[in-house]
């Protein structure tokens, strides 16, 4: 009965609710053939995993640089010259045997490490729609491959570009950032040729899983190679990473299932069937129709506002352990990982969750993309806000941090996969267009918060978790309100 009442809540569209009787029944009914095509070894579970290992790679690649930035800056520039710094006192298991930092230091300002750690995303948001729209028309394998190989060598040039002086640094990022700027909308024009529509929420939640997985193991070793190495080295073992990926990625991944060489005749016709009706065969993408979409409006309000959190975390979430916490190097890497540990488990637990919830348990998509979106987006900000309040409790505030970012892998199988709820044809252009809005917090979000703790106090810091929180909560809301689950006309042939 709790179910029935959450979805009648959520999903107040009766006329979606029509449409599901007679898309998702068909959908459920191919479902069925999926006994004779098991996951297991499976061309497209395949293609998830090496995925999977991709955004890996994508995500260490980015965020390395937060955890590198500690070691790579001269103590006096990181402290206010008032010494006016209202922090916690030295966490009692610091050690400061073998930690002094090595490798050259530079005395870079607040206001210059937070245009570096923003400045990738001035280059990340120029390539999303083109890197979208090149991808529906061409594939999305070379254009996601070149991707990652551009920014991994340019990652193994960032040591020597750092002697030059930051503006060549910010410059390096910002290319790195076109670099990457394909990736995601280039793996969803892909999976709208692999993934079937009763598969979903597990496929995708599982190949961009990597992102999650990437940050939990860059952070804490970016911190030990600094700690026993220094930080150069973190920037020559990940470039290195990912340029052996590519490579994997080049010789077994493939655009669609017919060019793919080793898939079975079964999974073939499984996934081509269960996709029959979806796609659409127009020569010219139908743009005008696109931007007036308000189910797209929705995607672009609630990826903007979870980004807005996200990115907040991701790059300054190591400043904040050191700042305020007082955590050295080594276990700042193992803590600021934590919290990306839990939502790594949580996306991947999601997946699975949301296509029980509609095949098994007859729910509509549009209701479970945005019970999804509820829970990954308002739980974060509740505990986003709690940890402003812990102060100096070192476990509590990690536990809500590490809440806030475990609730947020709920998103993954709400708004974040609904491009191919809506338009499957133009999942990697529809990407590539709400990917754009959602990087303006990468850019601008460090500049801010960095602004907001230029004396590095607790009541600064909650104004930072208290900006993110209030806007996540509106995304939240706006997508509940106006998103939808179903094929929408302009998104097929008639």
């Amino acid at each position: 009965m709790t179910g029935e009442w959450i979805r009648l809540v959520i999903s107040a569209d009766c006329s979606e609710m029509e449409e599901w009787n007679r898309e998702d029944a068909q959908l459920l009914q191919n479902g069925e053939r999926r006994r004779k095509v098991p996951a297991w070894c499976s061309a497209r579970y395949n293609l998830a995993i090496l995925a999977f290992w991709g955004f890996f790679v994508v995500y260490a690649l980015r965020v390395n640089l937060s955890v590198a930035m500690v070691e790579m800056l001269d103590d006096n520039a990181t402290v206010p010259k008032n010494d006016s710094v209202e922090a916690c006192p030295p966490h009692s298991n610091v050690t400061h045997q073998n930690n002094g930092k090595k490798g050259k230091v530079y005395d870079w300002n607040s206001d210059t490490q937070g245009w570096i750690l923003s400045a990738f995303f001035y280059g990340y948001i120029v390539t999303q729609i083109p890197g979208g729209y090149l991808a529906g028309k061409f594939g999305g394998k070379l254009l996601l491959g070149f991707g990652i190989l551009g920014t991994s060598g340019l990652t193994l040039l960032t040591p020597p570009v750092a002697e030059l002086g930051p503006y060549y640094v910010i410059v390096l990022r910002i290319i790195e950032g076109l670099g990457e700027g394909v990736t995601f909308p280039a793996m969803h024009a892909m999976w709208a040729e692999w993934a079937p529509p009763l598969e979903r929420s597990t496929l995708l939640s599982l190949s961009y899983a990597g992102a999650q997985f990437g940050t939990v193991v860059s952070l804490p070793l970016s911190g030990i190679i600094c700690y026993y190495l220094d930080w150069s080295y973190v920037f020559y073992i990940f470039g290195a990473l990912g340029v052996s990926w590519c490579l994997l990625w080049f010789w077994l991944a493939s655009d669609t299932p017919e060019s793919h060489r080793t898939i079975s005749n079964a999974e073939q016709d499984y996934i081509i069937s269960s996709l029959r009706g979806q796609h659409s065969f127009k020569k010219n993408v139908p743009w005008q129709s696109i931007w007036k979409s308000l189910p797209l409006w929705a995607i672009i309000v609630s990826h903007f506002c979870y980004n807005w959190t996200f990115y907040t975390l991701l790059t300054l979430l190591p400043t904040y352990m050191e700042e305020i916490l007082q955590f050295d190097i080594k276990e700042n890497g193992l803590l600021s990982a934590l919290p990306y540990l839990f939502c790594w488990i949580l996306m991947i637990s999601a997946g699975t969750i949301a296509d029980y919830l509609i095949k098994k348990q007859n729910w509509t998509v549009s209701t479970v993309r945005k019970l999804c979106t509820l829970i990954g987006m308002i739980g974060p900000a509740v505990s986003l806000v709690a940890a402003g309040y812990i102060g100096c409790n070192y476990e509590v505030a990690v536990l809500f941090l590490t809440i806030s970012s475990a609730l947020g892998g709920f998103s993954i199988s709400g708004f974040n996969i609904n491009h191919l709820d809506i338009a499957p044809s133009y999942a990697g252009i529809l990407l590539g267009i709400t990917n754009t809005f959602a990087t303006i917090p990468g850019m601008v979000g460090p500049v801010i918060a960095k602004g907001l703790t230029y004396n590095h106090t607790l009541a600064e810091w909650r104004s930072v978790f208290y900006i993110a929180a209030s806007i996540d909560v509106f995304g939240a809301l706006f997508f509940t309100i106006f998103g939808k689950g179903t094929v929408q006309s302009w998104a097929i042939d008639h």
